[in-house]
């Protein structure tokens, strides 16, 4: 009978050793996700200010080209370079998403001006630059879509149960996606 119970006893601890193992591994597993997914969202941030940071890198070459010939349109020339001067002053996550989407609508409204001006659209350097900034444009957008996407899911994730057990101690709070704000969804006009 002495045997029966060890035997009882030893079956019993190995299935709560199991019992624990598969909790512990669940536990390792949510933390681990809910990081890697963090880490998702700081790669892909990081990747978008690379880009933005290129882009500004590039407006002053623009403005130079385009000052030659659009003498008349100062305005148009002051709201790129105030837009890119915003960027470069932005520190937060939303003041920089704010002050893209107003270099955009800047850079889009020199575009659309510049079709006034013939030779300006013949020049070789004003076409590369046009290029390589709406290359970055492009890029930009689809780094955006990136990170959005990567904020959603780990905002899915640290409010959905059971992650949220885990993502609370951790201190993971919901991340600000990178969005176009109302004021700048608007489409810039071009006033020639």
């Amino acid at each position: 009978m002495g045997d029966a119970m060890l035997g009882c006893g030893l079956v019993g601890t190995v299935g709560l050793g199991l019992v624990a193992f598969v909790v512990l591994f669940w536990i390792v597993s949510i933390f681990n996700g809910l990081v890697q997914l963090r880490n998702n969202i700081d790669k892909a941030w990081a990747n978008i200010n690379v880009l933005l940071k290129q882009r500004n890198d590039e407006i002053p070459n623009l403005v130079e080209i385009v000052k030659g010939y659009m003498k008349h349109e100062k305005e148009v020339i002051e709201n790129v370079t105030k837009a890119r001067t915003a960027m470069l002053s932005a520190s937060s996550m939303g003041e920089k998403a704010a002050a893209h989407e107003k270099q955009s609508a800047a850079l889009k409204t020199l575009f659309a001006v510049a079709e006034g001006y013939p030779q300006l659209k013949a020049s070789d350097n004003f076409l590369a630059l046009q290029k390589r900034i709406s290359a970055l444009e492009n890029e930009i957008a689809d780094r955006r879509e990136f990170y959005n996407d990567s904020v959603n899911l780990y905002n899915i994730r640290i409010a959905s149960l059971p992650d949220m057990f885990m993502a609370m101690p951790m201190g993971m709070q919901r991340k600000e996606l990178f969005k176009i704000l109302e004021a700048e969804a608007a489409v810039p006009s071009a006033k020639i």
